[in-house]
């Protein structure tokens, strides 16, 4: 296992940088009313995710670490909640969502994995 010097060589960093990539494709197509509303929204939680990880992995504790993947995974959350009500709303369509819904929920488990491993071994 490679070691880990910096945030950017987490595999879930990497995977949450993918999901903002994702979000801001994904709502690029959104109706141009929706910019300062569902957009402004839904890809500020989503770049939070990647951003939380990161400045978690940063800290100088464990706890502190642990902390932070906890608000990156309520980020991830409110997230899936934005993708879920463009999909109600028909910005989206479940064919385009639902790659970024599946990357969601592997980011998710990436997330509690990591924390509970950092918990453990304080």
């Amino acid at each position: 296992m490679a070691k880990v010097e910096s945030h950017r060589d987490l595999i879930v960093w990497q995977k949450a940088m993918r999901l903002s990539v994702e979000i801001y494709r994904l709502t690029a197509r959104f109706p141009r009313t929706e910019e300062y509303r569902m957009v402004a929204q839904i890809t500020r939680a989503a770049v939070s995710v990647p951003a939380n990880i990161a400045e978690g992995h940063a800290r100088g504790t464990r706890r502190d670490y642990a902390n932070f993947l906890a608000i990156a995974k309520g980020s991830l959350a409110e997230t899936e909640t934005f993708l879920l009500l463009a999909l109600e709303l028909h910005f989206t369509t479940p064919e385009r969502s639902q790659p970024v819904l599946d990357l969601m929920v592997e980011v998710s488990k990436m997330l509690t994995s990591l924390r509970t491993r950092l918990q453990r071994s304080e």
